[in-house]
């Protein structure tokens, strides 16, 4: 996916941050600014045995903190008003297609409100994303995705293809495959506007990677938009939205055929154990144990 470029390190600085959430930036100013000014307070030492040579490093640190301790704060201040903003189009976008009717509610869209709508999709189910931008060294892997698991935690991969156009093909799975093998990823997603070859489906099949077209990602984002607006479970089960099964479809409730969500008992007899809950809690209390 295209990236266009980044000015200079200043940028990159506020896109760095601009990865966190909104409030980290905000922490971060003061924090920065606190640090930086000490070191900008610092009196000269003269006649250090390091010479001349050790006065002049140190007056160059001095002087790069005394520019930094505001120059980094605004960029933390910049960076947290972008990640409010992304968070809020991200918001946006994923009720607008929740909404929409429309088969083709992900066509008018450019490739970086595709990649904030895929992003917010994963957290509506649960997963911590983190942006990454794509392009260079990383196989343009878009978002990495982590969440708890029993080993410590698990991470995935995700690109993402706003192809409209053509098919997503197996060179794109292939290449995301080699990279989650390189980072000890568990598992991959490819997910696109459009549609995968024949060659592409073949490929991620038996393989940890999960292809997402564009009717799948509509029906997730729907089905994970109506589960946020579910009650809270009163056990106080985690609620993650669930992954369509390999064969494309989604876990239905067999009490009233609602969709299912994937949750974590954490008391009773089962406290620690993962099952499919209906998303019609507490008027149905219909499950379905994971095999």
């Amino acid at each position: 996916m295209a990236r266009r470029k980044r000015s200079g390190p200043a940028e990159d600085l506020v896109e760095l941050v601009a990865m966190l959430p909104w409030w980290v930036g905000v922490a971060l100013a003061p924090v920065s600014y606190v640090l930086l000014h000490q070191i900008a307070a610092q009196s000269l030492t003269v006649g250090a045995p390091s010479g001349r040579a050790g006065m002049a490093v140190q007056a160059l640190w001095m002087g790069l903190a005394s520019a930094g301790q505001y120059i980094l704060p605004f960029i933390c201040v910049v960076a947290a008003g972008v990640s409010a903003w992304r968070r809020k189009v991200r918001q946006g976008l994923v009720t607008d297609v929740a909404q929409s009717q429309a088969t083709d509610a992900l066509d008018g869209m450019s490739w970086r409100e595709f990649e904030l709508l895929v992003g917010e999709g994963f957290r509506l189910q649960g997963y911590q994303v983190a942006e990454t931008g794509g392009g260079g060294a990383d196989g343009g892997v878009d978002l990495v995705l982590t969440r708890p698991g029993k080993g410590g935690g698990e991470k995935f991969l995700v690109q993402c293809k706003q192809w409209r156009a053509l098919k997503v093909g197996v060179d794109v799975v292939r290449e995301l495959y080699g990279v989650m093998a390189a980072r000890g990823a568990t598992g991959g997603f490819v997910v696109t506007s459009g549609r995968f070859t024949d060659d592409a489906i073949r490929f991620a099949s038996g393989r940890n990677v999960r292809l997402v077209d564009g009717p799948k990602l509509l029906g997730l984002i729907r089905q994970a938009k109506s589960a946020a607006g579910q009650p809270t479970p009163s056990r106080g089960a985690s609620q993650v939205v669930p992954l369509p099964t390999e064969a494309g479809q989604a876990i239905v409730c067999p009490v009233c055929a609602k969709p299912m969500v994937r949750r974590t008992a954490k008391r009773g007899a089962q406290a620690g154990r993962d099952f499919w809950g209906c998303t019609g809690y507490p008027d149905c209390r219909g499950t379905r144990s994971i095999a």
